[in-house]
């Protein structure tokens, strides 16, 4: 057990370690170009506490120590500017503790900023870290904020970021149109390959991405400051940054990896995911399977570029901890989702003949949808329970996905 736990150990200092390169975030672009295009205007900044510049100032100091930058107000998505607040938990707009800058949420009342929100700025600064997988809010809260300003007049710059991910790996079930929401504000696959500035640029020249009229969407400002020295095949630690918690759930480039693995395989059902423990998104409990034999089970699956390790230990808090841990082998012929399908059907199977899905409340079913996208997938799921062709769905989302990929092409800032 001691030997398993070291193993996981080495695997996330291996994993968060960085590299000697090092890429040049937008906001440290902006500062090179002793951000000029902020001059004379009164400017509004969208962020969090992951939104820093490449040594980790965050981009609220950058900006308010800038001499020719005047930042009046904040924006901030779920779990606040200060990245503290739970997910799906409102949040109250106030007062900026250390700036005295106003902040709006935007996370609470309302989602997209108001006329009134906006009164303050004449242009937008827009620089959130997202983590590439498409539930996560963080691009609908850009997408939102996009919208507000458009339809006021308000000029919009987005800071890009990396994709931590990585730009070429696709994944995962488009969305339905029907099935658009805060967890699925693009129609993209599941796992999209796209920096966050990328969705920008598309929702601004893609008819259909934005909800506003064709002519506010035409007449719109939009401004990308893209990075330098990023490329599609760089994964985080490829880029020379240090990753910044984006949530209180995603402490660590593990947790990304688990987030797009296992995320959306404990919507419904008795499938845990290690949320609490030291391996948030990686530790796969179920409740009766002893871990090692969970991870014979889950071997069996034969999911491509996997491995599952059993592991056992305490936390800082002292409190014991067990579990399997998702182990990445081989990420270039993983397909991460295909491991969340893989645990809905083992979850009908271990409760059979219970089905957590056919027995779902019909909020519940909305829900799920909502993340997954896909409602073909419950019609699958629910009706067939333990016999459903996961990887029947999980061939034809990988074709969509790389179909999407080749339509993406035209747009991509970095090749």
């Amino acid at each position: 057990m001691r030997h398993a736990f070291l193993f996981c150990l080495l695997f996330l200092a291996a994993l968060t370690n960085t590299a000697t390169a090092k890429v040049l975030l937008g906001i440290d672009v902006l500062e090179q170009m002793d951000f000029k295009p902020l001059a004379g205007f009164r400017v509004g900044l969208l962020t969090h506490a992951a939104g820093v510049n490449g040594e980790g100032v965050p981009t609220i100091d950058v900006l308010r120590n800038a001499p020719n930058v005047n930042l009046v107000a904040l924006y901030g998505p779920e779990h606040g500017v200060d990245g503290t607040a739970k997910a799906e938990k409102y949040v109250a707009s106030g007062i900026h503790p250390r700036t005295g800058l106003p902040v709006y949420s935007l996370y609470g009342p309302t989602r997209e900023p108001t006329p009134e929100m906006l009164k303050p700025i004449d242009i937008m600064v827009i620089d959130l870290q997202d983590i590439g997988v498409r539930s996560y809010t963080y691009v609908s809260a850009m997408k939102k904020t996009i919208e507000g300003c458009f339809k006021a007049g308000i000029p919009v710059m987005v800071l890009d970021r990396p994709n931590p991910l990585g730009g070429l790996k696709v994944d995962g079930p488009p969305l339905d149109t029907h099935l658009m929401s805060y967890v699925g504000a693009f129609r993209v696959p599941y796992v999209h390959g796209l920096t966050i500035g990328e969705l920008a640029k598309m929702s601004k020249l893609v008819p259909g991405w934005l909800e506003v009229s064709d002519k506010q969407r035409r007449d719109g400002k939009l401004y990308v400051v893209p990075m330098k020295g990023w490329q599609r095949n760089m994964r985080w630690p490829d880029t020379g940054l240090r990753w910044v918690p984006t949530s209180p759930a995603i402490p660590d480039l593990s947790a990304v990896l688990g987030y797009a693995m296992t995320g959306l395989g404990c919507q419904l059902g008795d499938f845990r995911h290690g949320y609490g423990t030291p391996f948030p998104f990686r530790l796969i409990t179920y409740p009766g399977k002893e871990p090692q034999a969970l991870a014979r089970i889950l071997d069996s699956q034969g999911i491509a570029g996997l491995k599952f390790q059993p592991v056992r230990g305490i936390d800082k808090n002292g409190r014991d901890y067990r579990g399997v841990y998702v182990v990445v082998e081989n990420w270039d012929i993983l397909l991460p989702t295909e491991l969340s399908f893989q645990m809905m059907r083992l979850a009908c199977q271990f409760e059979y003949p219970e089905n957590p899905f056919r027995d779902a409340s019909d909020q519940q079913k909305l829900l799920f949808n909502k993340h997954v996208g896909s409602e073909r997938w419950w019609t699958e799921i629910s009706g067939r329970g333990k016999t459903a062709h996961v990887e029947r769905f999980v061939k034809q989302w990988s074709a969509e996905a790389q179909a999407f990929q080749e339509s993406c092409k035209p747009f991509w800032m970095y090749q």
